[in-house]
């Protein structure tokens, strides 16, 4: 298939230099939905024109479509002290903070980007806000929008899956399995010999690391082994504008998972709903931090055959509360790949697809620090390739270990970048041995 955007590339290279040509690319891969390729163009403008305000916005617009939150903050908050902030940057700061579950300055946000420009308003997501309607109705207070939520505010229901998946499915991670299987998997299994000792059945597992490496693969992995029930919670699931809502769809999601017993209830990006109470200014935020303190604790009802794993791109947001026993007792680092596991899941991406004689072994070794994701992005680039070759010769051929070899020096390593921040906490705030496996990993 011709790309459509192969005549603005063309023109890209005989007018390297044309910065609002490259700003035109971007915005059409952004539109297209190939963020990855509108980031790397972003990045090109921005090496050439570093205080071009519009290329910074595109760049941080992008990274939040992505759900790198860090990084588009980090641009954003750099834009707002400047006296010629674009619109859209409010707009899109507002954005974060209303993901983050920061409603109130998200409506301040908004508010003064679109005095600024009218033109960029967001309708859906002012309506989100509660921005729109009878400004009695409407009141931002502490965070959350005041009334309206007894009218009709519906509980959540996510989807209960029956995942197929099991521990064969998951390359490598010998060491988190086997701390899955004593808190969580044995248990079940055995649930006779952990009664006479008088453990109960359920339990927290926290698991940190860089993103790409398969914690939410394991987790779903998890729910297989046991043929438990899975639910995903997200933040989207969770948060709402009206004040006190979020507290009753984090209990609701609980007693979804209690009504479905054996469930694994999986909390992904659980520093969303869980940072440091000591960081917030809002007591509706701390509320919600509470609520789901109570609910670990199964303070009112049991928790017995419920099975909670959690995962985090940045524990040290994380709240020190939800560390005691009883809670997320289980903090597990989920390191990249070592190469043996590097081969086993390109082994397993590899499954169903036409492949000739592939060396696993040796692209593992080439493939040093390189995430789950970041091999599944190398097999879809050499894919591609592949299918460009078909498109021309009218034959598909099989993938080989040269394909995938050219298709690995496409792809840089992701852990570096979460690597270089994690050392930082592994040095200085390690307190009580947290961190102790980054630093072991690392060999600080």
């Amino acid at each position: 298939m011709t790309d459509p955007l192969q005549m603005l590339r063309d023109a890209l290279k005989h007018s390297p230099e044309n910065l609002p040509l490259r700003q035109h690319l971007a915005e059409s891969l952004v539109g297209l939905g190939r963020l990855d390729e509108a980031e790397q163009e972003y990045k090109q403008a921005i090496a050439g024109s570093p205080n071009h305000l519009g290329f910074r916005v595109g760049l941080a617009d992008v990274y939040y479509r992505q759900g790198k939150n860090s990084p588009a903050l980090v641009i954003l908050e750099d834009l707002l002290k400047k006296l010629d902030t674009p619109a859209k940057a409010y707009v899109l700061h507002a954005k974060l903070l209303f993901r983050a579950g920061d409603v109130e300055r998200a409506v301040r946000q908004y508010k003064t980007g679109i005095d600024l420009d009218a033109g960029v308003a967001d309708l859906e997501f002012a309506g989100r806000l509660g921005i729109g309607a009878d400004p009695v109705e409407s009141e931002v207070s502490d965070g959350r929008v005041h009334v309206g939520f007894e009218s009709g505010n519906e509980m959540p229901s996510v989807e209960i899956e029956r995942p197929t998946v099991s521990f064969k499915d998951v390359g490598g991670m010998e060491a988190v399995k086997d701390e899955i299987r004593i808190k969580i998997i044995h248990p079940l299994t055995h649930a006779d010999l952990y009664k006479a000792y008088g453990k109960s059945i359920g339990g927290g597992i926290l698991m940190y690391g860089p993103p790409g490496c398969g914690k939410t693969h394991l987790a779903r992995a998890t729910a297989g082994e046991v043929k438990a029930g899975f639910i995903v919670v997200g933040i989207n699931d969770v948060l709402d504008m009206w004040l006190g809502s979020s507290e009753k769809n984090l209990h609701e999601l609980f007693e979804q998972a209690r009504r479905n017993r054996p469930c694994v209830l999986f909390f992904d990006e659980v520093d969303a709903l869980a940072a440091s109470r000591a960081d917030m200014r809002q007591s509706s935020a701390r509320a919600l931090i509470n609520q789901f303190l109570s609910e670990l604790d199964g303070v009112n009802l049991s928790n017995d055959g419920i099975l909670i794993l959690a995962a985090t791109n940045a524990p040290w947001h994380l709240d020190s509360a939800f560390r005691r026993p009883g809670r997320f007792d289980r903090i597990v680092f989920v390191p990249p790949p070592d190469a043996p596991a590097r081969a086993s899941i390109l082994r397993i991406q590899c499954q169903g697809k036409p492949i000739g004689d592939i060396d696993y072994d040796y692209l593992a070794k080439k493939a040093d620090h390189f995430s789950g994701a970041d091999l599944k992005a190398v097999l879809d680039i050499a894919i591609e390739n592949k299918l460009r070759e078909a498109m021309k010769d009218g034959i598909p051929k099989p993938l080989t270990t040269k394909d995938l070899t050219a298709a690995l020096g496409q792809v840089k390593a992701s852990t570096r970048e979460w690597f270089a921040t994690a050392r930082n906490y592994a040095l200085y705030a390690n307190q009580g041995g947290i961190y102790d496996d980054i630093v072991k990993y690392m060999k600080l």
